[in-house]
């Protein structure tokens, strides 16, 4: 459903909306990645003697990267700076057990398949912008099948930066050779929102994923999508 925004500052849109290029987040708005992160986040946690954490939690922290999601955990039972030698070694570990694993439970959304496969065969040109670091991303793309709809992937440490600035957005829209205000970009976190108001494009909010209950009236989104199906009514190609 259209947004009801109470910023001034975004503009109306006109519904649909013309654009010739279309980003999307990955975790909590292509998949719900969160049973693979949870299993290789509680190895981790086991490894370390330490308590598990709940899906629920990781739920929560994805958005922010595999680093930061790993320091999260970390904290649950003790206060710790995310700079630490310990989050580096934890790292380290989370990322040999969620390489084993980055696809087992992992499942799309349903209908993802369907509308970029109407969206490819339409012309529009795609992209997945995600905080998640490059090794996973792959072969989670890969697996679930996702890869062949993405001529660009900008990943998490592929930049100096990573969402909420708007770097990894601007670059994907230079590699598809796309002007930024001809693109839009599908997430479905604050950061997302925060990304794309800083790039200057329209924003679909994935209110299905695991991004927060209320976004801020000031980062309102142009459109809430209860469906990543809903799309189709949204979009259509040529800006």
């Amino acid at each position: 459903m259209t947004s009801t925004a109470t910023d001034r500052t975004v503009l109306p849109r006109q519904w649909p909306l013309r654009i010739n290029g279309l980003l999307f987040d990955l975790d909590g708005t292509l998949a719900d990645t969160v049973p693979d992160l949870t299993t290789a986040t509680n190895q981790m946690l086991c490894a370390l003697d330490r308590a598990p954490v709940t899906a629920d939690q990781i739920r929560a922290w994805v958005g922010d990267g595999a680093r930061r999601l790993v320091a999260r955990a970390l904290a649950v039972d003790r206060i710790m700076s995310s700079e630490t030698t310990e989050v580096d070694a934890a790292y380290r570990l989370f990322g040999d057990y969620y390489a084993r694993s980055v696809c087992v439970d992992s499942v799309l959304y349903p209908g993802v398949t369907g509308v970029l496969r109407s969206f490819q065969q339409n012309g529009l040109a795609m992209a997945c912008v995600t905080n998640k670091p490059r090794a996973f991303t792959t072969p989670l793309l890969e697996q679930l099948g996702l890869s062949r709809f993405f001529g660009v992937v900008v990943c998490g440490d592929d930049l100096p930066v990573r969402k909420p600035a708007p770097e990894p957005l601007l670059d994907a829209a230079r590699r598809l050779a796309v002007p930024a205000t001809n693109c839009a970009l599908v997430g479905d976190s604050v950061n997302d929102i925060r990304a794309a108001r800083a790039a200057g494009m329209p924003v679909f909010w994935a209110g299905y994923g695991y991004g927060e209950s209320q976004v801020p009236a000031q980062l309102d989104p142009d459109a809430v999508l209860d469906s990543i199906a809903e799309l189709n009514g949204l979009v259509t190609i040529g800006g």
